[in-house]
């Protein structure tokens, strides 16, 4: 495994001018690895497109959605039988009630199990995000390291406007960085100080 340092520049000009400043240190074409880092979501890790297969907050919202739906379901298709026996309707309004139950009660029976998590509590501070950090979107200069040449690496990014830089254990192939995955959050690294 490889030392890499990483910062996220807004266009391929400003990862390209860190460059320049990093030969200028020492550092090879073998050493950078410039790439553009898709905004959260849009990774396209499966067929259909996304990042994950369901959205972590989504955790139980089916179970809601099935209870709603028949408690709704069911209290509207009574409602609907009442008011059809009062006024001798037909039994179409007792299916069109019970199909309006449902689904209002899918929908609301889903947003309450979804929300029940971040619901506030009266007395109680609220939870912090429960959500990983995340890489913003933009261009990631990403450079292969040695521990001694780390310091100087950092504070180079920093001075051509290198911002969320992280340090990372990878493999470096070829000049790539091969096992980058923007999913894993990323270790942000202090700039450190090299007039001291």
């Amino acid at each position: 495994m490889s030392l890499i340092v990483a910062a996220r520049f807004d266009t391929f000009d400003q990862a390209a001018e860190a460059a320049r400043r990093l030969f200028a240190e020492g550092f090879t074409e073998d050493d950078i690895h410039t790439f553009y880092l898709n905004t959260a979501g849009e990774h396209a890790r499966f067929p259909i497109g996304g990042d994950r297969a369901a959205d972590p907050d989504a955790r139980g919202g089916h179970f809601g959605a099935v209870a709603g739906a028949s408690a709704l379901g069911l209290l509207f298709a009574l409602l609907g039988g009442l008011i059809a026996a009062r006024l001798a309707a037909s039994i179409l309004l007792v299916i069109a009630a019970a199909g309006v139950g449902a689904y209002l009660g899918a929908l609301a029976g889903a947003l309450w199990v979804i929300g029940r998590g971040r619901r506030a509590q009266p007395g109680v501070p609220p939870a912090p995000d429960v959500h990983p950090d995340l890489r913003q979107a933009g261009v990631m200069l990403a450079l292969h390291v040695s521990p001694e040449r780390d310091a100087l690496a950092r504070t180079v990014l920093s001075q051509a406007g290198g911002r969320d830089i992280e340090r990372a254990q990878g493999r470096w192939l070829d000049g790539k960085w091969e096992d980058f995955d923007p999913l894993t959050p990323p270790r942000r690294a202090d700039t450190p100080s090299l007039a001291g």
